[in-house]
């Protein structure tokens, strides 16, 4: 039991230090510092930094993406094969994760802090190590939403997910700058205010018609056309 609880203080104690400082500039040293464990303690549950990092992301991210592939199996067992609503899938994907977010005492919340910083700013050796854990859980949902927007070419899809993302990133990591949109304090702490002004921003952007791309390679398509 001692080594679980010192386990466990580890993982706390670098999970809210990477969300402060980054990864980067947070030493062993101030991990165990703040963890009230010797630097032994670190190398012997995890070896190495890079192992320390992965475990901070596995303990709650393979939950969470546990949990979003079981509400999706649920929802296409009842479809029998139909085509899921679009409003269905984001709840099962970004609903889970901002239901995880709400919870302050489990450290669910800390934890989607750290992913969203993640998000914006990643290292080499951490956007590696997402993009696996990532990989089954996005082609699913991917495949899902495809067949939920059959109008919706598939990049675009994806395109839309990226920027979906990054919203849930920003209004868990940063409500503090709604203050600087806003004169007076917003109900920010209210998680399930923001649970369904998120929702129905991600849903509309999700069925926004299809941008009209002008880029340079479309434009010298179409100048080869007129020739």
């Amino acid at each position: 039991m001692a080594e679980i609880d010192t386990r466990l203080r580890i993982l706390d104690a670098a999970e809210v230090l990477f969300t402060e400082q980054g990864f980067e500039a947070t030493t062993l040293r101030q991990i165990t510092g703040a963890a009230e464990v010797n630097l032994a303690a670190v190398n012997y549950h995890f070896g190495s930094k890079e192992e320390l990092i992965r475990e901070v992301f596995r303990r709650r991210l393979t939950w969470l993406n546990q949990r979003r592939l079981q509400e999706l199996d649920r929802l296409e067992a009842e479809a029998a094969g139909g085509p899921l609503k679009p409003s269905q899938i984001l709840e099962v994907f970004f609903g889970v994760a901002l239901k995880m977010a709400a919870d302050t005492s489990g450290g669910g919340r800390a934890f989607l802090r750290l992913l969203g910083r993640t998000y914006s700013k990643p290292s080499e050796f951490v956007r590696g190590f997402l993009a696996e854990e990532y990989a089954a859980v996005i082609n699913r949902f991917k495949a899902a939403l495809i067949k939920a927007l059959p109008g919706v070419p598939g990049k675009e899809i994806l395109w839309r997910f990226h920027f979906m993302l990054g919203a849930m990133s920003y209004a868990i990591a940063g409500t503090d700058a709604l203050h600087i949109v806003a004169e007076d304090a917003l109900d920010d702490g209210d998680p399930e205010a923001l649970y369904a002004r998120l929702m129905s921003f991600m849903l509309g952007g999700l069925r926004a018609p299809l941008p009209e791309l002008h880029t340079e390679s479309a434009k010298r398509r179409g100048v080869k056309k007129a020739a």
